[in-house]
């Protein structure tokens, strides 16, 4: 589809670049041969003001001939010009087109790998509920308890798909909302306070410390996806942590820039996982999901957005069995 639409972007792009061209060698070889022949009448004028007219024919002659000759030479060479002009410009015209659907095609594709991602983690769950639904309904002596259990496991699942939702919609909005085109200026310790404060709930379930080393400095943004962004990876290594560990945020400035490491003492990632975490639903091997932690890959791919959207990096180190560093950074504000 994208072959076809760029060919047919490199005719139009060509099109205009042969038009133009011919136009302005049109217009030049009718100024030119003007100009030639007013250059070749002038030695013809004057003899015939020095001879007389009637002993010039010869002279006027060789004129005419060589006024022709000079016209025939001025075509080829504007012929072969255009010829170049339709080779180059059609190289030209082929690259831009290219470019210009490259972002538009890239668009695309992973709108198709999203959805077909979407699609297989929203399956899972409606696979699991039907297949335990259809036994309960073959069963002709179905208990109290076995419908109480049944019931319980849909529950889990509706849970899971609720979970699925949430994740896909704040992933459409955060990539569909620049909300840093409306700037504010703000302290970090405001954000990562306001982020421990919004994680302290799950973080007292498994009685783990949640505490901040955060230097006095200003970063602009967005309050809101800037705070999401911190709660993520609070929530990322909460889930991750043992029960009664410590997650620590540490924040200070390096050079023009804010360095924010949120620091768990969990069972860390593996090396072969590391440069997939932000992935969309890209989930780690048994290491990381062991214990029935249960998420769907897509808090690290909405938190490494928000982050591009705030001109950032992000990046995380991982000791298997010691635990992971979430950094990110930030432009300071001077």
């Amino acid at each position: 589809m994208f072959k076809s639409a760029a060919l047919r972007l490199t005719i139009g792009y060509l099109a205009i670049i042969m038009a133009l061209s011919i136009g302005c060698s049109v217009a030049l070889y009718y100024v030119s041969s003007n100009e030639l022949a007013q250059s070749a009448q002038r030695p013809v004028d004057l003899y015939n003001v020095v001879f007389g007219p009637n002993n010039t024919s010869d002279i006027n002659d060789l004129r005419l001939r060589q006024l022709e000759k000079d016209r025939s030479s001025l075509k080829i060479n504007l012929l072969l010009f255009n010829i170049g002009v339709l080779v180059i410009g059609g190289g030209v015209s082929y690259i831009l087109a290219r470019r210009t659907l490259a972002p538009i095609e890239e668009a695309l594709e992973m709108q198709k790998r999203f959805t077909g991602d979407a699609s297989h983690e929203l399956r899972t769950p409606l696979t699991a509920m039907q297949a335990e639904i259809e036994v309960a309904l073959r069963s002709s002596e179905l208990t109290k308890k076995e419908a109480i259990n049944l019931l319980e496991s849909n529950l889990e699942e509706v849970g899971k798909l609720k979970s699925l939702s949430e994740g896909l919609l704040a992933l459409a909005t955060t990539i569909g909302n620049d909300g840093t085109k409306t700037k504010e200026e703000m302290p970090v310790r405001q954000l990562v306070e306001a982020a421990i404060n919004q994680a302290s709930k799950p973080a007292a379930a498994k009685r783990i410390k949640l505490s901040g080393n955060i230097t006095d400095a200003q970063i602009a943004g967005n309050p809101q996806q800037l705070t999401n962004l911190l709660v993520i990876l609070l929530d990322n290594a909460i889930k991750y942590s043992p029960t009664g560990s410590h997650v620590n945020v540490d924040a200070k400035i390096r050079d023009k820039q804010v360095v924010i490491d949120v620091i768990d003492r969990g069972r860390g990632i593996a090396a072969a996982d590391l440069p997939h975490i932000f992935e969309r639903f890209y989930r780690a091997d048994s290491s990381r999901t062991k214990n029935q932690t249960h998420g769907y890959g897509l808090g690290l791919a909405i938190a490494k957005k928000i982050v591009d959207l705030h001109h950032g990096s992000i990046n995380a180190k991982s000791t298997p069995s010691k635990g992971s560093t979430f950094t990110v950074i930030l432009p300071r504000v001077n």
